[in-house]
């Protein structure tokens, strides 16, 4: 089992700035990757960002130049710097832990960017 805890989420105005975390608790499980997900009220959910155990990091398009994902270098947590913010980022953030064999994920995070 893997527990995740995300924090950070909070109301920013359009251009702002915002750092989410994600603590992981794991019994001796190995991690693969991890990263975030978000859902925006009637859409569907979306993946943002991923860094792999051996740093590899994926990011979609319309976050690409704007956020950047980090870990330690256990991956107990995970790092979601924001930058530039625009109110089409306003969701719940959700963090993942991949292990081998399933994806755990956290209770979510709400962002919300006035504009």
């Amino acid at each position: 089992q893997v527990h995740l805890v995300e924090s950070g989420g909070a109301l920013v105005q359009s251009g702002g700035s915002l750092t989410l975390s994600c603590a992981a608790t794991r019994r001796g499980l190995r991690l693969y990757s991890m990263g975030w997900y978000r859902q925006a009220p009637g859409k569907q959910r979306e993946m943002v960002a991923e860094i792999t155990n051996t740093a590899h990091t994926t990011l979609s398009n319309s976050v690409k130049g704007r956020f950047v994902v980090s870990t330690d270098h256990a991956l107990d947590t995970s790092w979601l710097q924001m930058y530039l913010l625009k109110p089409a980022d306003t969701a719940v953030y959700y963090c993942f832990a991949r292990t081998q064999e399933n994806t755990y994920w956290g209770q979510g995070t709400q962002v919300t960017v006035s504009s």
